[in-house]
C-alpha cells in the first residue's frame, strides 16, 4: 500500500461495522461483531453504529468482555468492548449461553483442551464460518486476530480543527 494513504481509524472500523451489518442483513452471517473498541471510541461511533442497525433492520448487542477463543488472542479484545450484530434474537441468546458455557467450565476447572475446541467451534459456527476455515483456526498453533490487516491511524492523533 502506498505510504502516502492515510485511513483514520475510526472511519475504517465504521466501515468495518457497515460492511458486517449489510452481511448480517442479508443473511450471510448469522452473527458479526465489530472490532474491538476502547471503550471511548465505542461513544464515539455508538450512534453511527444504532444507525447502521436501524437501516439493516438488525440488531445490535454492546459486549464489553467478548468470549475468548482459539479465534483471537484475549490480548486482541482485552480492555475492549465489541458490538454483537446479529437478526434474531435466538442468535445473541446461543452466544450468551456459549459464554456462559465456557464460564461454568472455566471456574470447575474442566476448560481443557477439548472444551475449548468445542466452544470455540461452536463460536465460529454462529459466526459463520465455513467448517474448513474453523479446522483451519483450531490447527493454528497460535490465534491469528482478525480484522486489522490494514494499519490506520488513531484519529484522536489527528488535527480536528474545523471538525463540527
Amino acid at each position: 500500500m502506498s505510504d502516502d494513504l492515510q485511513i483514520d481509524r475510526l472511519s475504517f472500523e465504521l466501515g468495518m461495522i457497515n460492511c458486517f451489518a449489510e452481511m448480517v442483513a442479508a443473511g450471510v452471517k448469522e452473527l458479526a461483531i465489530s472490532p474491538p473498541l476502547l471503550p471511548a471510541d465505542y461513544e464515539r461511533l455508538k450512534e453511527a453504529s444504532e444507525e447502521i442497525v436501524r437501516r439493516s433492520g438488525i440488531q445490535s448487542h454492546l459486549e464489553t468482555s467478548l468470549i475468548v477463543t482459539a479465534l483471537q488472542s484475549a490480548e486482541f479484545t482485552r480492555g475492549k468492548w465489541s458490538v454483537l450484530y446479529y437478526r434474531d434474537e435466538a442468535t445473541l441468546e446461543a452466544y450468551l449461553a456459549l459464554k456462559r458455557k465456557q464460564a461454568r467450565l472455566q471456574e470447575s476447572g474442566q476448560y481443557g483442551a477439548e472444551a475449548e475446541r468445542e466452544i470455540s467451534s461452536e463460536f465460529m459456527r454462529l459466526l459463520s464460518y465455513p467448517e474448513e476455515t474453523i479446522q483451519a483456526r483450531l490447527a493454528a498453533a497460535v490465534p491469528t486476530d482478525p480484522y486489522m490487516h490494514v494499519q490506520a491511524e488513531d484519529a484522536s492523533h489527528q488535527d480536528t480543527a474545523g471538525d463540527e
